[in-house]
């Protein structure tokens, strides 16, 4: 079974002026166990495809099915905790928290005990290449690409199947881009996860298992 499935999505952006259908009857089929790159120009649409996919909004018309169920059936809010993670350009980590807590955060928000959380949140800081010490660090005193790790880790920390990243290496040179990029390539093929990445790097999409092409909010 497919771990996500796009059906005729369609997405319009309303305001008070005018209408833009940033989306336009987009078919797709994501599977575990491989790295899809959605690439296309800013304004294509790829970034509005990826909040559908993450439940931050639902399709105007058509459907985004996770697991066969459509999400526009589901608490959204439920969905986003359990079924997809989300890593971002700018890393969006807590300041205040060390790393330790800001991967140990939606572990706790899950009811997972706080003891449990830091357990695993130390598997996780070890999973992904930093030291031990670095659980106690702020992410300030980290570089860009120690802290897009401290992503993938609070992301790991979920427990879902599906990783969706919106230009994760935007903000990284080009060594931490190859580290970052083969890390999500190993989740994906030795660890099963389905992960989604969008880039405007076309090495990476050449990297990638299969690489869709937006462009005005239609795959090309």
């Amino acid at each position: 079974m497919s771990t996500f499935e796009l059906k005729d999505v369609r997405y319009v952006y309303k305001t008070q002026y005018q209408s833009v259908e940033a989306v336009k009857g987009v078919s797709a089929v994501f599977e575990t166990g491989r790295l899809y790159a959605v690439m296309g120009a800013s304004g294509s649409g790829k970034t509005t495809l990826l909040s559908l996919m993450a439940g931050l909004d639902t399709p105007t018309s058509g459907e985004v099915l996770c697991n066969g169920v459509s999400t526009e059936k589901m608490n959204l809010s439920k969905y986003r905790r359990e079924n997809v993670a989300v890593i971002y350009q700018d890393f969006r980590l807590f300041p205040l928290l060390t790393v330790a807590e800001n991967i140990m955060y939606p572990m706790e928000q899950r009811g997972i005990k706080t003891s449990s959380a830091r357990e695993k949140a130390a598997e996780l800081i070890a999973r992904v290449g930093l030291p031990e010490m670095a659980a106690d660090r702020f992410p300030a005193m980290l570089s860009g690409g120690e802290q897009q790790r401290v992503a993938i880790a609070r992301a790991l920390g979920m427990d879902t199947d599906v990783l969706l990243a919106d230009e994760p290496t935007g903000n990284l040179d080009e060594e931490n881009t190859a580290k970052i990029f083969g890390m999500l390539l190993d989740l994906a093929h030795k660890d099963g996860y389905c992960v989604v990445v969008v880039t405007h790097d076309e090495n990476l999409g050449a990297r990638a298992d299969i690489c869709l092409r937006m462009r005005d909010g239609k795959l090309v």
